[in-house]
């Protein structure tokens, strides 16, 4: 993306965009000057997120070929966020090509581009819907009819419930995508984590605040908690880099940084 391509006119190409910033961070090219100049400002307060959002990026990958593996074949991707490398689809697909993956996003860049590369893909659809309003992605036409949530589905919230603001109720937001999952089902969810380096917190969340999206970071507590009473698998809620690490990279990385801007888990309704 250039500063001249055209985007829909309801985006305001001027003021850093959280997605567009994200995808700076994953070394990605779908991003303007304002989200680089954001995202270098992050950067130079704690320049760990890089490796962070990449870590995260992974974790993705890991969890979704860990529930294809385990028999799943729905998913319903919420916040998916610009499209990169080992999207959902690619992953679960590698393992059941008939898996059903469906994105969600309220971003109308993301949208954009999310439609131009999902065209003709087999078995992955995208929706526009708002993650602060789940009975409307889970009554969303669409949704319905390319899953059936009377068998297992897993509801991804990969760094996208830490953008909604506490106004917005976050726990009875994810309680309500819990309470729709069937029994076998699976919530993924990652999330920043205020515990881990709180100097920077609060000159981060301050750049965010100027930017589309403002993100709040949440304490470990409040982050376990919103798994509910479903079944955590192992590890558990773990540092995103130390979740079923599945190379070497991975396993160093945890050993370097123990303490991650995201906490991560997958967890069953049983």
């Amino acid at each position: 993306m250039t500063d001249r391509d055209e985007a829909p006119k309801s985006v305001d190409l001027s003021t850093p965009n959280a997605a567009r910033m994200y995808d700076y961070f994953l070394g990605g090219k779908d991003n303007l000057a304002p989200d680089r100049a954001a995202a270098e400002m992050v950067l130079g307060i704690a320049p760990q997120i890089r490796l962070a959002a990449r870590q995260n990026r992974a974790f993705l990958g890991r969890a979704v070929r860990y529930l294809a593996e385990a028999g799943i074949r729905q998913f319903l991707d919420i916040g998916t966020g610009l499209p990169t490398q080992n999207n959902v689809h690619e992953v679960a697909h590698t393992i059941a090509p008939d898996a059903s993956v469906v994105y969600v996003d309220n971003d109308p860049v993301v949208l954009a581009h999310g439609r131009a590369i999902l065209a003709g893909s087999q078995n992955v659809h995208i929706v526009q819907a708002d993650l602060r309003r789940p009975e409307e992605i889970l009554d969303d036409p669409e949704v319905r009819e390319r899953l059936d949530f009377d068998r297992p589905v897993a509801i991804l919230l990969v760094a996208i419930v830490h953008f909604l603001q506490d106004a917005d109720d976050p726990e009875k937001v994810v309680a309500r995508f819990r309470d729709a999952l069937p029994s076998g089902g699976y919530l993924v969810l990652s999330h920043v984590c205020g515990d881990a380096l709180p100097e920077a917190v609060e000159p981060v969340t301050e750049i965010y605040r100027r930017s589309s999206t403002p993100i709040i970071t949440r304490s470990t507590e409040r982050i376990r908690g919103l798994f509910g009473d479903l079944e955590l698998v192992e590890p558990g809620l773990v540092n995103v880099s130390a979740w079923r690490p599945d190379n070497v990279e991975s396993k160093l990385i945890t050993e370097r940084y123990p303490q991650s801007y995201f906490l991560a888990g997958v967890a069953r309704k049983p």
